[in-house]
């Protein structure tokens, strides 16, 4: 039988501050948010299992546990390394015993923005970012690059994490405001850097991607790269990009078609001398 969930607890009385290390260890839980995603309510499961700490210690009936619990297993989708700035603001709601709707209502709005400015700020600029640092090193056979680029990447995200709980707890409401008033500008300006550094990664690591095409010409020979450098350093990988960028564009192909083309495209180019070879020896 489905549970009624009510529009106000039993208990109106304001709990105590949730200390220190309570919010630490839902920032710790908040990892497992996908643990248990589904397409019927996506993360709910690990939304609950992340806030549960605070919720336990907030309501001491057991009845408006029980409501709590219950409203906070409902839809829920967001950014994995922002939740917790919806935790801190509906802790801080739940703290305060506001009514159910009211907090149904914020933990809705505050999970839609957190999506495209995450991405922005993770997949378009740290990841980037942090792999342009590394990748050069790994190329070289640095054995640390690999390790260095998760320890950048894990302890961006976990600062973050730290920071965005015990701030929107403190802020309760406010920080969605504080958050959100911006935030056109700031997915913009990071989406360009993210896209800059794409760029500049194209340019760098794209340029093996020769052409081995030599025309005689008497005593002398016509080198086909040496040729195109003059016209456009690194054409050739500029134009593989923006093929790739059509066919997804165009045609819908996914990523993985793409990583099969460019593998063909290397294999058969090689095999008919246009590339460098491949094969050993």
């Amino acid at each position: 039988m489905a549970y009624n969930i009510p529009n106000n607890y039993q208990d109106l009385t304001p709990s105590a501050p949730l200390d220190k290390k309570t919010l630490n260890k839902m920032v710790w839980r908040s990892v497992f948010l996908q643990a248990s995603f589904n397409f019927e309510r996506m993360q709910a499961a690990g939304w609950l299992y992340g806030i549960l700490p605070g919720l336990t210690k907030i309501h001491k009936n057991k009845a408006d546990l029980a409501a709590s619990m219950s409203h906070n297993l409902e839809f829920f989708n967001t950014h994995p390394f922002l939740v917790n700035l919806v935790m801190g603001i509906v802790l801080s709601l739940e703290q305060n015993k506001a009514d159910i709707p009211t907090i149904r209502a914020v933990r809705v709005a505050a999970m839609g923005p957190l999506g495209g400015i995450g991405d922005a700020l993770f997949w378009f600029t740290l990841v980037p970012v942090a792999a342009g640092i590394t990748s050069n090193m790994a190329i070289n056979g640095s054995v640390i690059a690999p390790f260095l680029f998760l320890l950048i990447f894990n302890l961006v995200q976990f600062a973050v994490r730290y920071f965005l709980m015990h701030w929107s707890y403190k802020m309760g409401t406010e920080a969605i405001g504080a958050l959100t008033a911006n935030a056109k500008e700031f997915t913009r300006a990071a989406s360009i850097l993210g896209v800059f550094i794409v760029g500049s990664l194209t340019s760098l690591f794209g340029g093996g991607t020769r052409l081995n095409i030599i025309i005689p010409n008497g005593e002398a020979q016509i080198d086909i790269q040496h040729i195109l450098d003059g016209i456009l350093p690194t054409m050739i990988p500029l134009a593989l990009t923006l093929l790739m960028y059509f066919l997804m564009k165009r045609f819908k192909w996914t990523p993985l078609r793409c990583i099969f083309l460019i593998l063909a495209i290397g294999i058969v180019g090689s095999g008919f001398g246009l590339w460098p070879s491949i094969w050993p020896g």
